[in-house]
């Protein structure tokens, strides 16, 4: 049976490899819609690839220029946050896969579910924000949440078949990013351009910052105790710097199981695409013969100190979370614009938190009134 997908950010790094993906099972998947936020370039290409009844440009003036570029088609552009909006709720698609990056995913991301959509999330600032809101919305609308996030693919896998009551804890791993062992002393002379360089995934300029100040682990742990339904307590973080283990669950009984594989972002999006089968695909295989050890450490919680932050914020709860969101997404955009220093980010996450007044079960309106406060603090 063909599976329609609608893909939120398809020019971005888990975007274009959704689309890489399709191509590998053209009888068994196909684009009915795809968003972009400014390129317009890019998109266009995967337009006339994918042929799409709809499309969304974020930008306002592009979308225009593409509306009359496609006109005579049979694309549909729609813009902004209405129009993602709208093609996240398209009648024509099954699964929607939010690879937008922030938390402009949480609007959209209900919207495919109020619709019935089954959710592939790669857009872990949702569940971040708005899990008490995501979670028990997809149950009420029987829509799976199937994770693309490698390390939540990778325990998803492993709890393939378990029993709920049988698991004792979560073993997130890490690869440490690029300033694994490196001291505070160190980190205050880190430039933009050593920070763009991760030594073992290729990801978009966000995340790549975010993995690594350890503040993107952080977001995993909050994701991790949405998903799964797991306390903050038995999740615990493991450094383990070769990027095989891409996680672990640890039972009652003291049995552990882990996923392992290439660090390749298609195996888990494939594996969100056509769960609970598996497909064939072409790439890289670990080849145990050459492979000369599997290390493992604790994470520095004193020297990546947003890891710990967001673990705070976490069991902190309320609009909590979304404070340290907010705040880590617009201190990396300055860091990204050269504004501020590499320490800077989480200093600036920190205040933000020492200044909030949580409150507990935010509705969705009040989570972004939060966000906003939060940009107003820091400009302020």
């Amino acid at each position: 049976m063909m599976k329609k997908l609608a893909i939120l950010g398809s020019t971005g790094s888990i975007g274009t490899q959704t689309l890489e993906v399709v191509k590998e099972h053209p009888d068994e998947l196909s684009v009915v819609a795809l968003a972009a936020g400014t390129n317009k370039e890019k998109l266009m290409e995967q337009i006339k690839e994918f042929h799409p009844l709809a499309v969304c440009l974020g930008d306002e003036k592009k979308a225009q220029e593409l509306r009359r570029e496609l006109a005579g088609t049979k694309t549909e552009v729609y813009s902004g946050m209405e129009g993602l909006i709208a093609i996240a709720g398209m009648e024509e698609s099954d699964i929607v896969v939010t690879a937008v990056v922030g938390m402009m995913g949480i609007r959209p991301t209900m919207e495919a579910i109020r619709r019935g959509k089954d959710i592939a999330l790669a857009n872990k600032e949702t569940l971040v924000t708005a899990g008490h809101l995501i979670m028990p919305m997809a149950k009420e609308h029987g829509v799976k949440i199937l994770p693309v996030d490698s390390e939540h693919s990778a325990v998803f896998q492993c709890l393939h078949g378990a029993r709920r009551q049988d698991v004792d804890s979560i073993l997130l791993t890490a690869s440490g990013g690029p300033f694994r062992g490196r001291t505070k002393e160190e980190l205050m002379h880190v430039t933009l351009e050593d920070a763009l360089k991760h030594p073992n995934w290729a990801m978009g300029k966000k995340i790549t910052i975010d993995s690594s100040t350890m503040v993107n682990k952080g977001l995993e742990v909050m994701e991790a105790h949405w998903l799964f339904d797991v306390d903050y307590d038995r999740i615990q973080v493991v450094v383990q710097p070769q990027s095989l283990i891409h996680s672990m669950v640890q039972f009652v009984d003291g049995a552990i199981l882990a996923q392992l594989g290439t660090p390749d972002m298609k195996v888990p999006i494939e594996y969100a695409l056509f769960y609970p089968q598996r497909r064939s695909l072409s790439g890289e295989r670990i080849d145990f013969g050459r492979l000369k050890d599997i290390t493992f450490e604790q994470p520095d919680m004193e020297v990546f100190r947003g890891l710990s932050l967001a673990i705070e914020a976490g069991k902190t709860g309320g609009s909590m979370p979304t404070v340290f969101n907010a705040a880590n997404e617009k201190a990396v955009a300055m860091f990204l614009n050269r504004q501020i220093g590499y320490m800077d980010i989480v200093k600036i996450i920190e205040e933000c938190m020492e200044a909030h007044t949580v409150q507990a079960n935010p509705s969705l309106q009040q989570i972004l009134d939060t966000e906003q406060w939060v940009y107003q603090f820091i400009e302020r």
